[in-house]
């Protein structure tokens, strides 16, 4: 997600699931082929396994970038077909794509056959008035004939025009049954579900149907909740017993950003405010945590003077408190 997974969220969320693969922002084949790659291609090796996601709509700047990433240790290379911004849309990629299956089954060709990563795609049910089930399943015969390791399928549809992207994530309806059926007309074709799932008790259900489900606001808005996906989903003991132990644990990253890049503080603990929603201190603790952005030279002892403002929750403690404020 632009401008929220960097790579100090990665590493935060990391704190909270040792086996979720995390997934970078979408970068564009123009930034990773001409830009700054050391800052935009950053990553910490603990946030392995970690997947590069790209936009683009050339096969061969996709499969040069796919060589790049996958030279640089990322785990997956992943195609975004289906990010509905205006600005995606004039570089002709994104959810447009969703119009053009042939290219995108030639681009994820090209990418397949510079790396030996897994390379997968990720689109929506449809754009436009183009998503009927049959529109759908041309667009996943052609990525399935490319040979792409899985398809992440966003159960909305998009609308390019008259809707912005953070309308097109709220207002078109979702269609989990559409996916389901997707699955069953290519049980060879690993899909994943994305849209709408707020928990991990919610992609449990899922998981009944599909190979695997892809949590994006609601675990960067209430990043608690991934505290459970490695004893639910894996059946591993939790990374940490409570949202602010895994919290603690951030404070040596934020001593050696500051020390090796000199990383402001706001940078990291940006990402980490939904922490605490809903429980007793919460306000005190992003209040503090907001006093920081102002302060460059502030350092790791405000998260711990922020984290001291707030009550400690076990994970079924945190749950009850999240059920009663909804």
């Amino acid at each position: 997600m632009m401008e929220w997974t960097d790579r100090h969220c990665r590493f935060f969320h990391r704190l909270l699931t040792r086996r979720a693969l995390l997934y970078t922002e979408m970068l564009t084949t123009g930034a990773v082929l001409h830009g700054d790659r050391a800052r935009l291609l950053r990553f910490d090796p603990a946030e392995h396994p970690l997947a590069l996601q790209l936009g683009g709509c050339e096969p061969r700047a996709l499969a040069a970038c796919t060589r790049i990433g996958a030279d640089l240790g990322f785990d997956e290379i992943n195609l975004n077909v289906g990010c509905p911004s205006d600005r995606v849309q004039e570089g002709r990629f994104g959810a447009c794509l969703m119009a053009e299956p042939a290219l995108v089954g030639e681009c994820v060709a090209a990418m397949k056959a510079a790396v030996a990563v897994p390379v997968t795609v990720k689109c929506r049910i449809g754009i436009d008035e183009q998503d009927s089930e049959a529109a759908l399943e041309v667009f996943a015969n052609a990525v399935e004939a490319a040979d792409a390791d899985a398809l992440i399928v966003h159960a909305r549809k998009a609308w390019l025009k008259g809707l912005s992207p953070k309308e097109n994530r709220e207002v078109p309806p979702l269609d989990y049954g559409r996916v389901y059926r997707l699955k069953a007309a290519h049980p060879r074709l690993p899909i994943v579900l994305n849209g709408g799932i707020a928990s991990v008790e919610q992609a449990l259900a899922h998981l009944a149907y599909l190979d695997g489900v892809m949590m994006g606001r609601a675990a960067y808005q209430e990043p608690w909740r991934l505290l459970a996906v490695d004893t639910l989903v894996f059946g591993d003991e939790a990374a940490f017993a409570s949202p602010k132990a895994a919290a603690l644990a951030l404070i040596p990253y934020i001593e050696r950003e500051f020390s090796a890049h000199g990383t402001c503080l706001h940078a990291i603990t940006r990402h980490i405010h939904g922490l605490f929603r809903a429980v007793p201190g919460a306000r005190a603790f992003r209040r503090h945590l907001a006093a920081a952005a102002g302060r460059p030279h502030a350092g790791a002892e405000f998260l711990a003077e922020a984290l001291s403002l707030v009550r400690d929750a076990d994970l079924d403690t945190r749950r009850e408190l999240a059920h009663i404020a909804a």
